[in-house]
């Protein structure tokens, strides 16, 4: 069964950066387009970037372009989410999905797996 696990989530101040990763097992990492969403209480779960399976292709949710970055290692299992230029509005819990296509999707329905999520505090 395949599983995903997040790390590095923390509390930090506006402007600072953050490195999320997520650790992929039981399966073929190389097999899944990922995903990284987010979600804040009384919202629904929204796409803040995705990769493809190669990881050739990248798609950035308009609020993040420029300050996250997405990448994978498919040597490691593990895909990460570089967070740079930090705002309060990042606040979130941030997840990592899998999706056993080439190309990743928006809709979050359409992931076949999930990581537990990890917390983001950005202050200002």
């Amino acid at each position: 069964q395949v599983q995903l696990v997040e790390s590095g989530g923390g509390l930090v101040q506006a402007e600072e950066s953050l490195r999320l990763s997520c650790a992929f097992s039981g399966g073929t990492f190389s097999n899944y387009a990922m995903g990284w969403f987010r979600q804040v209480p009384g919202k629904e779960r929204e796409l803040v970037a995705a990769i493809s399976r190669n990881g050739i292709k990248t798609y950035y949710f308009d609020s993040v372009k420029g300050r996250f970055t997405i990448s994978r290692d498919n040597a490691k299992n593990t895909v990460y989410l570089q967070m740079n230029s930090l705002k309060p509005e990042d606040t979130a819990i941030y997840y990592c999905a899998a999706v056993l296509t080439f190309l990743p999707t928006r809709v979050a329905e359409r992931y076949d797996y999930w990581g537990q999520g990890t917390q983001v505090t950005v202050s200002s």
